[in-house]
């Protein structure tokens, strides 16, 4: 979690640039990564479960608004991002911010993320915090007079069902951000989707939608998955139920 600054985003990747260096993430392009991001990574993940992007989207195309303000995405953007309310469900459309926080692994740690903070708001089933680097998760704001997500039913290891260019990544709540903030998930949660998961110069700045599952808990919270079985079940009520 981080208050993170466009500035220092911009002045960071302009430094790597003037200096002919990129990323560990971004050797520059290659065949089979003609954008130069995330060459060496794993490559995004399949659909997870049986429910189409496309399927959850229809059902999150008006928003009823619940909380009591709006967000920002970044530090210094305006505040235009609502929680919105559905049945079993709430949602919102933002950006996506890395979180690299939790435990110390070889793409989440202080050299490698600016904000990186040795802990998560909600811990392993060992006690430990989450791992970033293979745990998809979602990052909530922390409770204030915008809204409580708390309030809402939604609690740490609920289900979030994480869209993107037409696909469907199974998160977990695990961690909380800033107050007015929103718009954060893991590494993990990024590389999976095909969205650049640098801590520092990574994520995407619009497009992502998250439908966080009333209620649900997946045990033990570090488990991907229960996370996609509790999921992809709460997802087929979802579409009934909108």
């Amino acid at each position: 979690m981080r208050l993170r600054s466009l500035t220092l985003v911009a002045a960071s990747g302009a430094a790597l640039l003037a200096a002919g260096v990129l990323p560990a993430h971004a050797s520059g392009p290659t065949p089979d990564d003609p954008s130069g991001t995330t060459p060496g990574a794993p490559p995004a993940s399949v659909q997870e479960g049986t429910v189409s992007a496309a399927d959850l989207l229809a059902r999150v195309t008006s928003c009823s608004q619940i909380s009591n303000g709006k967000y920002r995405t970044d530090e210094e953007s305006s505040a235009t991002v609502p929680v919105c309310g559905k049945n079993g469900a709430v949602f919102w459309k933002a950006d996506m911010d890395i979180d690299c926080d939790g435990q110390r692994t070889t793409d989440c740690n202080e050299d490698r993320d600016p904000w990186y903070q040795d802990d998560t708001a909600f811990h392993q089933s060992d006690g430990r915090p989450l791992k970033a680097e293979s745990l998809p998760y979602v990052v909530v704001p922390s409770s204030s007079g915008i809204w409580n997500y708390s309030g809402a039913g939604i609690k740490g290891g609920g289900v979030v069902a994480v869209i993107y260019n037409g696909k469907v990544e199974y998160a977990v709540v695990g961690d909380t951000g800033p107050t007015a903030i929103i718009g954060e998930a893991s590494y993990a949660t990024a590389q999976a989707l095909g969205i650049d998961p640098d801590p520092a110069t990574g994520g995407v700045d619009s497009g992502v939608t998250y439908i966080l599952f009333k209620d649900s808990k997946v045990s033990p919270i570090e488990s991907h998955s229960a996370a996609v079985s509790l999921g992809d079940q709460l997802a087929r009520q979802f579409l009934q139920n909108n």
